[in-house]
């Protein structure tokens, strides 16, 4: 009998019970860092919170910045669906210049709160293209809705810039600037770049 060779590029299917184990961890993970906070967590810490051995964390995420990753992606993947399909401003359903400025100030906000996150996770957290990628397309669309003319992707990179963690940290941190400081810059650079 001869049975064909499955795809290369056909996923494997998760077992039930490693599925429940990597929901136990990246659970865990996460309540450990809101506790603990992020220099605090080891991957000793996550095995036993999650009630898995070591052995199990380390098979599933390599290392301590594969799980920092993983638990990032959790935050992304929620901050992506409130801006999809979450109440406005932020979602559906506003204007568009009330989206475009709700978006600015959501992720300024996530990009601050999870700035230790993203530095644990090193490599293996840098963006995904497709975080990056989603953010960068959003706020082309929004551009597009505002009838804003010029090069949309040239334009939504320059108003992603201001919020990557790297810039805010430094405006919080070494040049003691307020959030509210920030964003009210940001709406001003957002509204220059419509011409509103």
């Amino acid at each position: 009998m001869i049975r064909p060779l499955p795809l290369l590029d056909e996923p494997t299917p998760e077992r039930s019970d490693a599925a429940r184990n990597r929901e136990a961890i990246l659970a865990a993970a996460l309540r450990l860092v809101e506790h603990c906070g992020v220099d605090g967590v080891s991957m000793e810490a996550v095995a036993a919170e999650a009630g898995v051995g070591k052995g199990t964390v380390f098979r599933r995420f390599e290392t301590r910045e594969g799980l920092m990753a993983a638990v990032l992606n959790l935050s992304e993947t929620e901050w992506q669906a409130a801006v999809l399909s979450g109440p406005p401003p932020l979602g559906p359903g506003a204007p568009p210049m009330d989206r475009l400025l709700a978006f600015g100030h959501s992720r300024l906000r996530l990009n601050l709160t999870h700035g230790a996150l993203i530095r644990a996770a090193g490599r293996a957290g840098a963006r995904s293209y497709a975080a990056v990628s989603f953010a960068s397309m959003h706020v082309r669309y929004l551009l597009g809705e505002l009838g804003v003319r010029g090069d949309l992707p040239v334009l939504a990179t320059a108003l992603l810039a201001p919020l990557e963690v790297v810039v805010l940290e430094q405006q919080v941190e070494m040049e003691h600037m307020s959030l509210e400081r920030i964003e009210v810059g940001w709406d001003d650079l957002v509204r220059r770049v419509v011409g509103a």
